[in-house]
């Protein structure tokens, strides 16, 4: 249960990147300034990245405990 509030949080972290990223993009387009706009972008993507990741550990952590369970069930 710990693990799954630990990944839902990476996750949670990863679509917070990805709204202030969007936001700082956003005004970076809007005042031109191409600097703010691109470090917006790279948030976005390194909040989307997060997210994936997290998903991936799940995936991972729930086919892990499938097996742990399927060997308990043959003993």
């Amino acid at each position: 249960f710990r693990r799954v509030l630990f990944r839902s949080k990476e996750k949670l972290d990863g679509m917070k990147d990805q709204v202030t990223g969007k936001v700082q993009e956003t005004a970076g387009k809007v005042t031109g300034d191409k600097e703010t706009e691109a470090k917006g972008n790279a948030k976005g993507m390194m909040g989307k990245a997060k997210e994936k990741l997290a998903e991936a550990k799940d995936k991972v952590a729930e086919k892990t405990n499938e097996a742990i369970d399927d060997v308990k069930e043959k003993m």
